[in-house]
């Protein structure tokens, strides 16, 4: 497992790089109602145009008076800075945010999506979906995914977070449906005398049970690995609500076995005996959506595997629906000696031509197995605790924000109280999260319980590799 923290992690920024998470943090804060304040539209010169280098030696730059300036005093009209948060019944304020938006491009429907969230949902609301987003995370590592993926511009940062926050709660429920009830209930609505219902049930078991991808293994990085088996995808066979439901559990099921330093995952696609009757254009534009607009900065690596020639013309449209830098993570392998550049051999499984003797097998659900979400009265504690542990974390954020308090002794806490947010997602985690086929099997117990990823040996430098016709078999 790779020791290093990455540029652009919680541990290693620059002086900018922090301040622009301070400034994330400070309109974070108004979003979600802790922090009153009037944010003023912010200058170009402190929203800056450059994007902070990265942590090997840029030099500090004059300090700038910018959208953080406010807090050193309070203006006229501002509420009291309390400890406490804006009133549940009002809705999130946003007559001094809209015009932060840039409207020039907007791929993904973002700007629709932050504009209707603070529309629809009162600062309470946005509260609890952010620190349900959070889960095991660092809170400051979530919110500097965002910040690398929109090149250190924090309005832009700001307005894809709270779109992905409304994508959660409003479109895709992740937290509230997809995650609470898992495979369990998928079962349940199999048998189902609903014809509709009978269906989303089988189509989203079927594709657990074929093992159209499963999570197994760690690649040299130690990131973990995603196998796709595209030949079991039929066009059709399955609806689409739950193909992005299986789309989305398994994103989200992956990260589960993300630890620091390491925080994205490796996809394989294994295009053996591919041919046109798999390729299906929607489900891989929803795959594209999510992890460029909802999980950003997630992706380590896709590799291609054993693609035919038949992929060439395909692999040119979509390449051109990709953002640049997902693009520059596809790398295209044939043989098993080119998925070794990535993957110890003894890490991939026998019928990708490694030595793993290993086969996906799926475990039914077992009747009863989310019982423990039934204990209310310990799920009510621990939900008490986390709630206890967020608002400490707010605090000292706020205090940070208003510069009460050095940089280093601000992480150093910080870093502490994220720890105790971890521990305490893990043991509420069996209340809020039905079990998984990983959980059947043991990987994600065996994970957790380590408490890190297992040891993976770090790979050389590969070099970047460019896609030529000459990739496809």
């Amino acid at each position: 497992m790779p020791s290093e923290i990455l540029p652009g992690r919680p541990g290693n920024l620059t002086p900018e790089q922090e301040q622009k998470l301070r400034e994330l943090w400070a309109l974070t804060l108004r979003i979600i109602g802790v922090i009153e304040a009037p944010v003023p539209t912010p200058s170009t010169e402190a929203n800056g145009g450059a994007t902070p280098e990265t942590a090997s030696g840029s030099p500090e730059t004059k300090k700038k008076k910018g959208r953080l300036s406010f807090f050193s005093k309070k203006s006229k009209d501002s509420h009291d800075d309390s400890d406490s948060p804006a009133p549940s019944g009002t809705s999130t304020p946003s007559a001094d945010l809209s015009d932060i938006i840039d409207d020039s491009e907007d791929k993904h429907g973002t700007h629709a999506a932050f504009r209707a969230a603070l529309a629809a949902h009162t600062p309470e609301e946005m509260r609890t979906a952010f620190w349900s987003f959070v889960k095991h995370d660092h809170p400051d590592g979530l919110l500097l995914r965002f910040l690398r993926a929109r090149k250190w511009d924090v309005n832009a940062a700001l307005v894809m977070l709270v779109a992905t926050m409304q994508w959660r709660m409003t479109d895709s429920h992740v937290d509230d449906d997809i995650m609470l009830r898992g495979e369990e209930y998928a079962l349940k609505e199999a048998k189902s005398s609903e014809a509709a219902r009978k269906k989303e049930g089988d189509d989203f078991l079927a594709q657990l049970r074929m093992g159209k991808s499963f999570l197994h293994n760690f690649d040299k990085e130690g990131r973990p690995l995603c196998f796709v088996r595209v030949r079991l995808h039929k066009q059709g066979e399955q609806s689409e609500a739950s193909l992005e439901r299986y789309t989305v559990y398994t994103i989200e099921t992956a990260r589960m076995f993300l630890a620091p330093p390491v925080d994205t995952a490796t996809i394989v696609f294994d295009m053996t005996s591919f041919s046109l009757a798999n390729m299906d254009y929607t489900p891989v534009k929803f795959m594209i959506k999510c992890f460029e607009a909802n999980y950003p900065e997630s992706l380590g690596a896709v590799l291609v595997h054993k693609a035919p020639w038949v992929f060439s013309s395909i692999w040119s449209i979509i390449r051109g629906w990709l953002d640049p830098v997902v693009a520059g993570k596809v790398h295209f392998t044939k043989t098993v000696e080119d998925l070794e550049q990535y993957i110890a051999k003894d890490q991939i499984p026998k019928e990708l031509g490694g030595t793993e003797e290993w086969e996906y097998s799926y475990p039914e659900p077992v009747e009863g197995e989310n019982k423990t979400m039934e204990d209310t009265a310990t799920k009510s504690q621990l939900q008490q605790d986390r709630k206890s542990l967020t608002e400490k974390y707010e605090h000292l954020l706020k205090a940070w924000v208003k510069e009460e308090t050095s940089m280093d002794d601000a992480r150093k806490e910080r870093d502490a109280a994220a720890l105790q947010l971890k521990d305490n997602y893990w043991k509420l985690d069996p209340y809020v999260r039905a079990r998984s086929v990983y959980d059947r099997i043991g990987a994600l117990t065996k994970f957790t319980s380590a408490g890190k990823i297992p040891t993976a040996e770090k790979t050389a430098d590969v070099p970047a590799q460019e896609t030529s016709q000459d990739d496809l078999d």
